[in-house]
């Protein structure tokens, strides 16, 4: 057996889809014995962990069936493995009211694969679990989340340049104690920007200072000028999905922001944790690589439980960011980091990660057809929409009214700095782990409000 050379991907990864392909082709049939571990290790000049581990992925995709004493054997190809799917659960809904607060995702199949995940922990070796972790120890899901990240255009990347973080607000903040110096540094972000930005350099004691948008981003002239001004250390920007606004930055306009980031000697970072699919502009990492940090996260697209983020440093600064990060704490659990690396590299995940996607996308399309006759910005691969209120609606009014009807929904306030102002607009998150009529109704609980503006006179 010869191992494939795909761009990236580990080891296991490579040898578990020659084995498919193998299987597919009819050259291994149902019934047929794998080689041992140790046997096939030998002759493919790796260690037997790396088969391993390439073996547990076969077994958990169905492909094939580990016996007791006897060994590995390819699976009857009739037999299909069945993953229990709950779309639909309760705690969104509590006390009469419907949380569109942030986005919810269905169980399609991404439950039990986490819980077929936790429930091999019990084969690891026993030292893995009584040692603290090595950097070593975690190279596997460096390897496997080099490979989820494939899709995004981010240049060379090496598994040397990720860490391992808890969720993208933990990355956020070691990639900010890796850069940030000084008694007071300063923080540049959107003027309207996600809240964690703020909170996070809070917490790090840096100043924060808005520059001013329009619809396709930041404004390079205004970026400069507050840029020069305040001495600003770093930018933090979602240019593929600005949240809240959903507003998309353009190559050109991304150019222009890189070239004076160079010129002011900014870091960048780069919040991309919703992942839009037709995404062709360049990251930021590519447009300007020796300055560029990238953050994401399985939370939008698998499961915001398990708290796993990639933060991915600039070519030569990944030592830097991992001492922060094992510093602070000496990094995530290792059985966490070995659930984490079965999830990201087993042959069904991108197929859920895609069914997920779909369904995300009809309960959007359901509030643009209730909502769409006013100005609301919407994408189906972003499961919020945004919303400017009509004029005699204000924002914390408008919130105030969709709760006493039972819908939570967050006003644009909560998105702009504190001496900021934001405008009067609410941001509509998706809930898919309530029945789509449930969710269609509330929508169109909205629509009403929208066209009943509150009549009374403040005096």
């Amino acid at each position: 057996m010869a191992l494939p050379q795909p761009a990236a991907g580990p080891k296991y990864k490579r040898v578990a889809d020659t084995i498919q392909t193998a299987i597919r082709s009819g050259d291994l049939r149902a019934g047929d014995k794998l080689p041992p571990v140790r046997e096939l290790a030998w002759s493919l000049g790796i260690t037997p962990g790396t088969v391993a581990r390439a073996y547990t992925l076969l077994t958990d995709a169905g492909h094939a069936v580990a016996e007791v004493g006897r060994g590995t054997f390819v699976a009857n190809r009739t037999t299909r493995v069945t993953r229990p799917v709950r779309e639909y659960v309760t705690v969104p809904v509590q006390d009469g009211k419907l949380s569109l607060f942030s986005p919810q995702l269905p169980d399609l199949g991404q439950v039990s694969l986490i819980q077929n995940a936790f429930a091999r922990i019990g084969e690891t070796a026993p030292e893995r679990l009584l040692h603290y972790p090595t950097r070593e120890a975690y190279r596997p899901l460096r390897e496997a989340a080099v490979y989820w990240l494939r899709s995004i255009p981010l240049g060379s990347i090496d598994e040397s340049d990720v860490v391992i973080v808890h969720g993208a607000q933990n990355g956020l903040s070691v990639i900010l104690q890796t850069i940030l110096h000084g008694p007071r540094p300063t923080v540049l972000v959107e003027d309207m920007a996600y809240p964690g930005f703020r909170r996070t350099a809070d917490l790090l004691r840096a100043d924060v200072v808005g520059v001013p948008s329009d619809e396709h981003g930041l404004l390079p002239d205004a970026l400069s000028e507050i840029a020069r001004t305040t001495r600003a250390q770093v930018l933090c920007t979602s240019p593929d999905v600005h949240n809240p606004t959903l507003a998309c930055t353009p190559s050109e306009r991304r150019k222009a922001i890189a070239e004076v980031c160079r010129t002011q000697d900014i870091q960048i970072i780069e919040d991309n944790c919703y992942r839009r699919t037709d995404i062709t502009a360049p990251s930021y990492r590519i447009l300007a690589p020796e300055r560029a940090w990238h953050l994401t996260s399985i939370s939008k697209l698998l499961t915001p439980a398990l708290r796993i983020g990639f933060a991915t440093a600039p070519r030569g600064r990944g030592p830097e960011l991992r001492q922060i990060a094992e510093h602070g704490f000496f990094g995530i659990a290792q059985p966490l980091a070995e659930v984490a690396e079965r999830i990201l590299t087993a042959p069904e995940t991108d197929e859920i990660m895609v069914a997920i996607r779909e369904r995300m996308a009809e309960y959007v399309r359901v509030a643009v057809n209730a909502l769409g006759t006013y100005r609301l910005t919407w994408h189906e691969d972003v499961p919020f929409l945004w919303l400017p209120l009509p004029q005699g609606w204000r924002a914390a009014a408008f919130c105030r009214a969709a709760e006493a009807r039972g819908i939570q929904i967050r006003s644009a306030d909560e998105f702009a700095l504190r001496d900021g102002r934001a405008p009067h607009a609410v941001r509509i998150a998706v809930n898919a782990q309530v029945p789509l009529q449930v969710f269609e109704n509330a929508m169109l609980q909205l629509r009403d409000l929208l066209g009943h503006p509150p009549e009374q006179i403040s005096v």
